[in-house]
């Protein structure tokens, strides 16, 4: 597909049991604390695309607890698409399948058929179902030749289990609190991936 100017953001939603605990130093449970935060992260796509309406911003939103799912397909950002989206996210269950939620997403990038394309992970613990997720960080990595960028998030868990991102020019980031998940979210969406648009093109990669 030919590529042209815009991003695609895929965003991968851990659901799993543990995601049901309350969040620290909150009385509220984890999987609601990161619907929150990850609709004010994306209240900065507004304020983006008014400044830069010739440079589309395409979302999708998956789910990942023993297996994913795909709640929304990587289009176009619609604020009350995705708002309605993220509050219908799973109910917490089951395992932890981190690869796998990768490896579902990457196709979907490369549809969207814009130049840049990213993978966001929020999770609060260590794949327990499926693919090794530092497997498919290092694949994705390889055969799209730097065209996937690919950050985490770790919720109330050590980002140690994710220093392999580094190596595959990605990144890790520690929340502990909703307030700290809510400025790495911001962090990472603001500073790097739409900051991205103001600092010009990067080249496209081959798959």
């Amino acid at each position: 597909m030919e590529e042209g100017l815009g991003a695609a953001l895929a965003i991968l939603i851990d659901t799993s049991g543990s995601m049901r605990d309350r969040a620290p130093g909150d009385s509220r449970p984890k999987h609601v604390v990161a619907q929150q935060a990850l609709e004010a992260m994306l209240d900065a796509t507004d304020a983006f695309i008014a400044r830069r309406p010739d440079f589309p911003i395409k979302i999708g939103v998956y789910s990942f607890s023993s297996s994913v799912r795909t709640l929304q397909s990587i289009q176009p950002y619609d604020r009350k698409v995705i708002r309605a989206t993220l509050a219908n996210l799973p109910s917490p269950g089951g395992g932890t399948a981190i690869g796998d939620a990768m490896r579902e997403a990457r196709p979907d990038l490369y549809r969207a058929g814009v130049f840049r394309k990213y993978l966001l992970v929020v999770t609060d613990g260590e794949n327990t179902n499926g693919r090794n997720p530092e497997k498919v960080a290092r694949e994705i990595w390889s055969k799209s030749e730097g065209g996937v960028q690919t950050y985490f998030v770790a919720f109330d868990t050590t980002p140690a289990k994710f220093a392999f991102l580094k190596d595959v020019g990605g990144d890790v980031i520690g929340a502990g609190t909703g307030a700290e998940l809510r400025t790495a979210l911001d962090g990472i969406y603001q500073g790097k991936i739409l900051a991205e648009a103001v600092g010009g093109e990067r080249e496209p990669a081959r798959k």
